[in-house]
């Protein structure tokens, strides 16, 4: 963790004060203080649970003081929305404070990181309660005058955003180094949607309120709002397993093989660009992606001699490695999240005029992902530099495609290839290559091929 600025922790000491003037009018207000405490009760639980292994997926906090700018609001945002459509605007400061003061914090400096989050929750919820009261929604919210409650609600939500937009800026400035241009770019649009919906779940409990009913009736509103957020922490625990197992079969063949270090994930994102070109839904795109990351898995069942061998293959070795898209799919076959995954680790390697292994497959009888992650594999290895000669510029890697399109590889999936690069250009972020094992160098330079530096006949470059 990079230390905190000077100048960060003025700024978040300034928000603490800026804060504590917003609530110090309270004790000269006529507060419900009975629904005041009610309020903060709920936050704070509401913070607490967010923390809790009920949660299971909590908002991740960033690197620095910032935490998680403009991403999805906490759970205590209805709450503390509808505490600003009823409470007077120093209490509905007031709210935020004890639920954000005893959040559970991971990283250091934790009293920072509190005291920040607290003083800007405040300072928001002060701004939306000042709005919705100026607009007169506190009457409208008395006297159901609908539409006009929607429009003040609106206006405090907007108001919400607009704080957060500022502060979260400002922080990213002067704790996370971001540039002044890009640091508040985005934050208001990203976390105005999410906030708008949490807004009417909020005004929904204000109006119970306010009605016969009374606040028993406003809290049932949380209740399905909090079960969909329990549904929701347990599909990201379900996919953050889904990405552990998958980075962890990718670690095993990059130990085994710190010579194609990084040509996994690469193949994974030219997949990717594949698959948008094509149009694949996000959930096929998904599992393609996983097809790329696990393409060469198989590998862990090839002896590492034969991997690491400096001369040619022999007749007999090659047989041997050309069995490792079958141990790949007996490898994954399991997995059921991978779906159609497993087809394309064991076909990768089947080439549309037959000749291809293991089983010699024609034309359309190669499943799509296959035919993919064919031309994704064969475009990573021309276009990186290995041991025994310069990459390929794009380009000529390519023209060296189309060429072969049709024999080896589908044209169908060359020209999406082509057609997604020239759009977007290939700058592939692979996180392999940036930390190296720990007591182990990074290879002479970044080879993804799988063909030793002997074997060097194929299009390629890869070995079987």
């Amino acid at each position: 963790m990079r230390p905190v600025s000077p100048w960060a922790r003025v700024y978040v000491v300034c928000t603490a004060l800026g804060a504590a003037c917003c609530a110090l009018p309270l004790w000269a207000t006529h507060a419900p203080w009975g629904a005041v405490l009610l309020f903060a009760a709920l936050c704070a639980g509401c913070e607490r649970l967010a923390g809790s292994r009920f949660a299971a997926g909590r908002t991740p906090e960033g690197a620095g003081v910032a935490g998680d700018p403009g991403g999805s609001p906490r759970w205590h945002t209805p709450v503390l929305l509808a505490a600003a459509f009823l409470l007077p605007p120093p209490a509905a400061a007031l709210v935020a404070l004890p639920g954000a003061l005893l959040t559970r914090v991971e990283q250091r400096p934790r009293w920072l990181r509190r005291v920040w989050r607290a003083g800007q929750l405040a300072i928001a919820a002060w701004a939306a309660s000042w709005v919705h009261w100026a607009l007169g929604g506190r009457d409208a919210v008395l006297s159901s005058d609908f539409p006009y409650v929607l429009v003040t609600a609106g206006a405090a939500v907007v108001a919400f955003c607009l704080v957060l937009t500022v502060l979260d800026g400002g922080i990213l400035v002067l704790a996370e180094r971001v540039p002044v241009r890009a640091a508040w770019r985005g934050l208001f649009l990203r976390s105005l949607a999410p906030v708008a919906v949490h807004g009417l779940a909020g005004l929904m409990m204000a109006v119970l309120w306010r009605s016969p009913y009374g606040p028993v009736a406003a809290l049932l509103v949380l209740l399905p709002m909090y079960v969909s957020w329990w549904v929701f922490a347990q599909y990201s625990r379900e996919r953050a397993a889904h990405q552990a197992t998958i980075r962890a079969l990718v670690q095993a063949v990059d130990i085994k093989d710190g010579y194609t270090r990084g040509h996994s994930e690469r193949v994974g994102q030219a997949s990717m660009v594949i698959a948008r070109e094509l149009g694949m839904d996000d959930e096929r795109a998904e599992v393609l992606r996983f097809a790329g990351i696990l393409h060469d898995v198989g590998k862990l069942g090839v002896p590492t001699r034969l991997l690491r061998k400096d001369g040619p293959l022999t007749p007999e070795e090659r047989r041997v490695i050309e069995l490792h898209p079958e141990y790949g799919h007996e490898m994954v076959r399991g997995i059921g999240f991978l779906g159609e995954a497993r087809s394309a680790i064991l076909h990768h390697h089947e080439r549309l005029d037959g000749s291809g292994y293991p089983y010699g497959l024609k034309g359309g009888q190669i499943p799509e992902f296959a035919r993919v992650v064919a031309v994704a594999d064969a475009f990573d290895a021309m276009t990186s530099t290995r041991s025994y000669r310069r990459a390929r510029p794009v380009a000529a890697a390519l023209e060296e495609l189309e060429r072969c399109a049709g024999a080896q590889f589908d044209p169908r999936m060359v020209e999406a290839l082509v057609r997604g690069l020239g759009r977007r250009g290939w700058h592939p972020a692979v996180t392999a290559d940036e930390t190296p094992l720990r007591g182990e160098p990074y290879p002479p330079a970044s080879p993804v091929s799988s063909e030793p530096p002997g074997q060097r006949k194929s299009l390629d470059g890869t070995r079987p």
